[in-house]
This record gives structure tokens, sequence and C-alpha cells, in this order.
């Protein structure tokens, strides 16, 4: 029984390490200071491209944009509420 439990327990550090290992890769794909410089440098361009992306699903699939809007809506005024309570 004790085996066991020192097996598992063996287990779960490793897997807690490894666990750690692969946030650390992570980190270095996602929003890094790379993307902050790239943004710094072509603020326009991408502002371009989320402008042109919007246009394309407003004519492809519009329900997709409603859905979008009514959970910004609906998280907004979660989010209000959150404020008044508090």
């Amino acid at each position: 029984m004790e085996e066991i439990e020192i097996a598992l327990r063996r287990e779960i550090e490793e897997l807690k390490e490894k666990n750690k290992i692969l946030e650390d890769r992570l980190k270095s794909y996602t929003n890094n200071s790379r993307h902050k410089k790239y943004y710094d440098n072509n603020s326009e361009i991408v502002k371009q491209r989320a402008k042109k992306y919007m246009e394309k699903i407003k004519e492809t699939n519009p329900e997709k944009l409603k859905e979008w809007r009514h959970n910004a809506y609906i998280k907004r005024k979660e989010k209000n509420n959150n404020l008044v309570i508090n």
C-alpha cells in the first residue's frame, strides 16, 4: 500500500515538473515583448486587418457577429453589476 502511495507521489511530482516546463515553453509564444513591439511598429496594419476581418464576418456570417456582440453585452452588464455590488 505504501509503495503505491510513494509511486503516485513521485508521479505527481514528475507531472508538476513537466507542467512547469511546458508552461515556460508556452510563455515564449504568447504575449511576449515581440508581439508588443510588432504592434507598436505596425499598429495601422494590424487595425486594418482587424477591420477587414470584421467586414468579412459581416458578409459571411452575421449570426456569429450577433453572438459576439450579445456575449460582450452580457459580460459588460455582469461587470457593471459586480461594480455596483462592491
